[in-house]
C-alpha cells in the first residue's frame, strides 16, 4: 500500500471502518472499529488515537475490518474476551462469553461464602466464569466442567498457572461427579438454553459451536439435567445460579422448585432489564 492510500490518521482510519462495519449490520461499529485497531496496534483502546498510522498497521487492520465486516466475532479476531476482571483465550470451537453473564457473575460475588468455598461451574467453555470466580473470591476450590474437547482445550489453557481445576464430564450423565456430592457451596453454569430453530446473529449461528448453544425444542433439556446435579452437590445452604433463554425464566424457576429440594428460587433480570438467569438455595 502506497503512502497515498494509507488513512492520513489512525482516527480517519477508525472512522472509516466504523462505517464499513454499520453498514455491514454490526451492532457496535465503532467500539469493534477501535478494538480491532487497538490490537492491530498492540496498545490499550484508549492510547490507539495518538498514533500514526504505517503501511503494516493499514494492511492488517483493513484485512481484520474485512473479516468483522463478513461477521466473524470481534473475540475471534483478536484472540481474546473479556469477562468480569479477567481476559480469557477463545478461538472456533468454543463459545464466546457475553456480557450478559456478568449479571450473574456480579450477583455471585455480593454473596457471602466460608473462608474456602468449593464452586463448581458446569458448561464452563472457555472457563470464564469459573475464572472470574477463582479471581474474585479468595481460597475457593474451583472445579470448571464441560464435555466439549475443543472447549476444554481453551479451558485448560485458560487456566493454566491458576489453581482452577477442569474436567471432562457431561452433565446430563447419570451421577456425574459423585465425588463432590454434598460438597459444594456454589454452583453456577451458563448451558446450552437456546430453544431449537431460534433465530440468531452471524456472529452466533455462523461461529459458536452449536453444542453449546442449543437445548432442545423448549431450550431446557440441559437446564432440566443440571438441576438434579445441583440438588445432589450443593451442601444444605449452598447456593446455584443457572443462566437460560429469555423466553423460560419461569420454567427454569418450576425446574428448581419440582425438585423440592431448593428455597429461595428467584428469577433474576440482567442490566438491560431481560430475564437472564435463576438463583436457589439448597434446602437443608
Amino acid at each position: 500500500m502506497s503512502v497515498a492510500e494509507r488513512p492520513a490518521t489512525i482516527r480517519q482510519a477508525i472512522a472509516d471502518a466504523s462505517d464499513t462495519l454499520a453498514a455491514a449490520g454490526v451492532g457496535s461499529p465503532r467500539v469493534d472499529a477501535e478494538l480491532l485497531a487497538a490490537h492491530v496496534a498492540g496498545v490499550d483502546r484508549w492510547r490507539v488515537a495518538l498514533l500514526e498510522p504505517d503501511a503494516e498497521f493499514a494492511t492488517r487492520y483493513r484485512d481484520l475490518v474485512a473479516l468483522r465486516a463478513q461477521r466473524v466475532p470481534l473475540q475471534h479476531l483478536t484472540g481474546t474476551a473479556a469477562f468480569g476482571p479477567i481476559a480469557v483465550q477463545v478461538g472456533p470451537g468454543v463459545f464466546v462469553p457475553r456480557p450478559e453473564t456478568e449479571s450473574m457473575l456480579e450477583w455471585v460475588l455480593a454473596q457471602s461464602f466460608s473462608a474456602r468455598p468449593v464452586i463448581v461451574d458446569l458448561c464452563t467453555g472457555s472457563g470464564a466464569l469459573a475464572l472470574a470466580l477463582s479471581h474474585s473470591i479468595l481460597h475457593a476450590r474451583v472445579i470448571a466442567v464441560d464435555d466439549s474437547d475443543e472447549a476444554l482445550a481453551y479451558a485448560r489453557r485458560n487456566a493454566a498457572g491458576t489453581t482452577v481445576e477442569v474436567r471432562r464430564a457431561d452433565v446430563t450423565s447419570a451421577g456425574v461427579l459423585g465425588d463432590l456430592d454434598a460438597t459444594a457451596d456454589l454452583l453456577v453454569s451458563n448451558p446450552p438454553y437456546i430453544p431449537d430453530g431460534s433465530e440468531l446473529e452471524p456472529e452466533v449461528a455462523q461461529h459458536d459451536p452449536a453444542h453449546a448453544l442449543f437445548g432442545g425444542p423448549d431450550g431446557m433439556a440441559v437446564i432440566d439435567a443440571l438441576v438434579g446435579v445441583a440438588a445432589r452437590l450443593l451442601k444444605p445452604g449452598g447456593i446455584c445460579a443457572v443462566e437460560h433463554d429469555d423466553t423460560t425464566a419461569q420454567r427454569t424457576v418450576d425446574a428448581f422448585v419440582r425438585t423440592g429440594d431448593f428455597v429461595d428460587v428467584t428469577a433474576r433480570h440482567d442490566l438491560t432489564g431481560r430475564p437472564r438467569f435463576v438463583t436457589a438455595v439448597r434446602a437443608g
